[in-house]
């Protein structure tokens, strides 16, 4: 990736304000457009985290998602449009982020599967579980805990959501909180209870800025504390979770349980 000392006159204009941010600079945006994220799940979730992450000039954006646009998507996915229906997700994505930063590099992924995760995550500074099964939100939390590898997991179904935030070493990860996949049909999922889209849409952003935040090495991270949010209420409450010393992800591998 190209190295450089100083933004454009263009760059300047575009990444003004976060130029002006306390902790970024242009030496802090420089930095942003070194950075590799890769991003799991084009849904609810990981539309805003991507739009975010590319308005904010993140380099290298990984993109992985096997699934093709279908109508039901619309409500909340706003990477993509009824033109887009029966697209691939990663190409519509793709040409939305085109005209919103021409200047990111999106990489497509293809699907993550346990024969390629481990391969596929060496190659990023920060990693975004967007996706919408437990299957997934394991597998993508073990191969992070095994790789070293931060990483943001977020969830949502009905009015409901949460998030927290795994960096190795610094705290508990998904699988110290969760610590088995549950059974099929033992726990509500969008189909059968729906989802209100401006709730994930809400999480998709906190994911993006604990991403920027991390890349930029700036304020607390959701290290050790799950964060939920009740959108009927408008509560959000904040779980302190510890690192489950026999949690086979990650117990062998934590030390300084609690700091991040």
């Amino acid at each position: 990736m190209e190295t450089r000392d100083s933004l454009n006159e263009l760059e300047r204009l575009i990444y003004a304000r976060n130029v002006l941010l306390p902790g970024v600079g242009e030496a802090g945006q420089l930095r942003l457009m070194r950075s590799r994220v890769l991003l799991i799940g084009l849904g609810g979730l990981g539309s805003p985290v991507l739009y975010y992450l590319a308005a904010a000039g993140v380099g290298e954006i990984g993109i992985a998602d096997g699934d093709s646009i279908e109508p039901s998507n619309l409500q909340r996915q706003i990477l993509h449009g009824r033109p887009d229906i029966g697209l691939r997700k990663v190409d519509s994505a793709a040409r939305t982020v085109a005209r919103l930063n021409p200047d990111v590099r999106l990489r497509p992924c293809g699907e993550i599967t346990p024969s390629n995760v481990l391969q596929t995550i060496a190659q990023y500074d920060f990693i975004i579980e967007a996706t919408d099964n437990y299957r997934s939100k394991f597998l993508i939390n073990d191969a992070c805990a095994v790789g070293g590898k931060p990483f943001s997991h977020a969830g949502a179904t009905g009015m409901r959501a949460q998030t927290m935030t795994f960096v190795p070493g610094a705290g508990p990860c998904f699988r110290c909180v969760f610590e088995d996949e549950p059974e099929a049909g033992s726990y509500d999922t969008s189909d059968r209870v729906g989802i209100l889209g401006s709730v994930a849409g809400a999480m998709g952003a906190i994911q993006a800025t604990e991403a920027l935040k991390y890349l930029l090495g700036i304020g607390n991270l959701l290290v050790g504390r799950l964060l939920t949010w009740d959108a009927r209420t408008m509560a959000f409450r904040e779980v302190q979770i510890p690192v489950n010393e026999r949690c086979s992800a990650c117990g062998q591998r934590s030390t300084g349980a609690g700091k991040g």
